[in-house]
């Protein structure tokens, strides 16, 4: 996809954002897996330019075969240290969630400068980058090679100045591209009951069931078709309302992802998940997306800001 231009999309704010996240849903749909890479590159292209950072010479992002991954988790227990030596900088530590770890040619990496997190951009294929193979077991996103991997005195490269990773408006539009990808794993889920109930005679609970999925679906669609417009009309974020709608919209997608597997499941019981092997790969892989919302955390921080903004919804 790379060689071929496929990964070439517009960026987010550009007045097409909206063909963006269509294509990261068509590319969730075809397969989650796939769609994780695809995301992590498009978001790294999207990084890089607006950081200012795509003409650089050694930082390619449209030479037809550079494939870049964005390498930011950093939970607990992880540290990533960035060292300032003769010469550049230096990464040294174990950094986990790497998507494409085996498969990407550069990566987009946050590490800690002491207190502060500064974006490095790396080539994977150097001395001192050492994906670990066992350190994802589970079948669930098993196809987006997203291993922990060792960085031991690995050169790189400062992508913007500290902190530039967090704080510039694309960080929440890449947040909803991610909820692009859960929408079309959500529509690969549920169209296993739709053609179900075009070869069968279903009974009129899992008619219920996919009633129900439809205006969840719709209802996701028509939600991403609005902040698209708005990202377009702000891509600065001038009006401070892109951290509120990418939250929104993250958690509305995620709630109907999730009720879209529960309804699936419900409705068609063991016989898909036993005999469907790209069904139940489907469902393994979506499962396990959706928990980059973090749940009740990221829906405490949802309204806590809806507790200090002006909603459109209130009474005037």
């Amino acid at each position: 996809m790379a060689a071929r231009g496929d990964l070439n999309l517009p960026l987010p704010g550009g007045g097409r954002t909206r063909a963006r996240w269509k294509a990261l849903t068509r590319w969730g749909q075809q397969d989650l897996s796939l769609a994780r890479l695809a995301e992590g590159h498009t978001d790294a292209v999207a990084i890089l330019a607006e950081l200012g950072a795509e003409g650089r010479g050694d930082l390619p992002t449209d030479d037809g075969g550079a494939r870049w991954g964005v390498w930011a988790a950093e939970p607990p227990g992880y540290t990533l240290e960035a060292r300032r030596v003769a010469g550049g900088w230096r990464l040294f530590g174990v950094k986990p969630f790497c998507s494409g770890a085996r498969v990407c040619t550069h990566a987009l990496v946050t590490a800690r400068e002491g207190e502060l997190r500064r974006l490095f951009a790396i080539e994977v294929a150097q001395p001192g980058v050492e994906p670990l193979p066992d350190s994802w077991p589970g079948p669930g996103m098993a196809g987006s090679d997203t291993l922990d991997v060792n960085l031991d005195g690995v050169r790189a490269r400062p992508v913007g100045e500290p902190g530039a990773y967090l704080e510039r408006p694309g960080f929440h539009h890449g947040g909803i591209g991610v909820a692009a990808c859960w929408y079309g794993g959500a529509r690969a889920v549920a169209s296993t009951l739709l053609t179900a109930s075009r070869k069968w005679d279903l009974d009129p609970h899992a008619l219920a069931h996919l009633g129900a999925i439809d205006a969840r679906l719709a209802t996701a669609e028509a939600l991403l078709d609005s902040a698209a417009d708005s990202v377009d009309a702000d891509p600065l974020d001038n009006d401070g309302t892109a951290r509120l709608r990418t939250m929104r919209v993250r958690a509305a997608v995620e709630d109907a992802a999730g009720d879209v597997l529960v309804r699936v499941g419900r409705s068609l019981g063991a016989t898909p998940l036993g005999h469907d092997a790209a069904h139940a790969r489907a469902v393994a892989d979506l499962t396990v997306y959706l928990r980059q919302h973090h749940a009740e955390r990221d829906l405490a921080a949802l309204g806590k800001a809806a507790s200090a903004t002006r909603l459109d919804w209130e009474d005037a």
